[in-house]
């Protein structure tokens, strides 16, 4: 019997190469209203960490010899996990979310969305419309108030800032970026190197740990790339991100995206901290990348450059606009991505435009991302070789935005998908949050949206200070 509501997930399964057979063995519990949308997004999100869930049960099974085992979604875990940001608590205090200056405006002939939660993004932005530091949000508006969407987005790139104008779906794909986005598979991993088999150590004990023993090295930022690090920690990984010194992360950002994870400083410039990267790379496992395409290949870091130094490595790289086209190497977040590709205007209305219910592009790819990695871990376990997958935002949006793909609504398949176990509504968050102590502070924060027979079901340390753990595997 085919399950439409389930297709999406076969498709995300088949472009990370997995065993069809294998898609048998999620189930989940449907639950009308999590989150809710005029798009599909409960699909998308199930989709997403569906594959993951069954990549990761997938690896555990490998190293166990056992039979893969059943994988279980339920609705109300993804529509929290995906919602983890605006979940956390620190000691009782609700995170900063987006700043003053990170919105939607009005323009002379349409709407612009800016990012400015960054200090240095935020400079960027005020320099651009040519206003002192600090503007008001009322200046800020009569100064866009004043000019095209259109010349916005390029003078505050231009200045090194974040806009974007409001696009349309069909104006989107008649940008040549949009045009690029939609002719890319939804993800491209690719072995690009042969080499021995790399077994990982037979596993052994409870809960099972699939990624135990496999080092990853984490340069990622802000959603997307966290998410994905942190769903390898949750599954044994030794996780270590490392961020340059002058570009530290938002707090509360870093403490719902650091579970399981451990957190450097390195000056890839200085010859002392390159030494002590070169040293962990030589050790490492999986390497995660979210910085726009070439930002890091002046270190040596590009994906050729990478497979070259280390063979048998696992490379993963995300971006938000993918690596081609005439905006590959632009900076980019989710909610500007919505705005470009008609996100914005379908969840919007004729006054104003509109936001999907979670930062589904992010929390989505994070795990499509993570899904990756374990996929090619399996792979360089029984054949060897080096991988590179690579990510963007913007092609999981078009995923979204595209023809249904099964990425429909419970109400409009007509089932519950393949041993589903129930089909209850939405009551809100509660069941799948927890609280945890730790060096941050007493933290409320989601678990893990899914779960399979005999593995983890929740994070084994909680996060510490950004910046404060020794560069160096455990």
């Amino acid at each position: 019997m085919t399950h439409t509501l389930w297709a999406g997930t076969r498709t995300a399964w088949a472009a990370l190469g997995g065993d069809p057979a294998l898609v048998s063995r999620v189930c989940g519990v449907v639950r009308p209203g999590a989150l809710p949308a005029h798009l599909p997004v409960m699909g998308l999100a199930r989709a997403c960490v569906g594959v993951c869930a069954l990549a990761a049960a997938e690896l555990g099974a490998h190293r166990t010899g056992r039979e893969v085992p059943r994988v279980r979604v339920d609705d109300g875990a993804v529509a929290t996990a995906f919602t983890s940001e605006r979940h956390l608590l620190v000691d009782g205090r609700a995170p900063v979310s987006f700043a003053p200056l990170s919105r939607f405006w009005r323009t002379a002939d349409g709407w612009v969305r800016t990012h400015a939660n960054y200090p240095h993004h935020r400079a960027a932005l005020t320099a651009a419309l040519g206003l002192a530091a600090e503007p008001s949000v009322d200046v800020v508006a009569a100064c866009l108030a004043e000019r095209s969407a259109l010349e916005v987005e390029d003078s505050v790139y231009a200045a090194g800032g974040l806009a974007v104008a409001l696009r349309s779906a069909a104006e989107w794909v008649a940008h040549p970026q949009g045009a690029v986005v939609a002719g890319l598979p939804l993800l491209r991993r690719e072995r690009v190197a042969e080499g021995p088999a790399r077994p990982l150590p037979p596993l052994d004990g409870d809960p099972v740990l699939p990624a135990r023993g496999v080092r990853v090295l984490d340069l990622t930022r802000v959603i997307a790339g966290p998410v994905a690090t942190r769903t390898l920690a949750l599954l044994g990984a030794d996780v270590l991100r490392v961020d340059p010194p002058g570009l530290p992360e938002l707090p509360d950002q870093h403490a719902d995206t650091g579970f399981g994870k451990r957190s450097a400083v390195l000056d890839l410039s200085a010859r002392a901290d390159r030494r002590a990267f070169d040293d962990l790379l030589k050790h490492a496992d999986v390497v995660v990348t979210g910085y726009r395409p070439g930002a890091l290949d002046r270190f040596g870091l590009s994906p050729e450059a990478l497979a070259e130094r280390r063979p048998g490595l696992v490379l993963a790289q995300l971006s938000a606009w993918g690596a081609d086209g005439p905006w590959a190497g632009r900076r980019g977040f989710d909610s500007l991505v919505q705005a470009a590709t008609g996100i914005a205007a379908a969840e919007g209305s004729a006054e104003r435009p509109g936001a999907l219910p979670a930062q589904a592009l992010d929390h989505g790819t994070g795990h499509l991302l993570a899904a990756a990695v374990l996929r090619s871990l399996t792979e360089r376990s029984a054949t060897g070789g080096t991988y590179v997958a690579r990510l963007a935002l913007a092609r999981t949006a078009a995923w979204l935005m595209g023809p249904a793909e099964g990425l429909v609504e419970p109400s409009e398949a007509g089932g519950d998908g393949p041993d589903s176990s129930s089909s209850t509504a939405y009551d809100g968050p509660g069941p799948w949050l927890a609280e945890t102590d730790g060096p941050l502070g007493r933290l409320r924060h989601a678990l893990p949206p899914f779960s399979f027979t005999g593995g983890p079901v929740n994070w084994s340390r909680p996060p510490g200070p950004w910046g404060a753990d020794l560069p160096r595997w455990r």
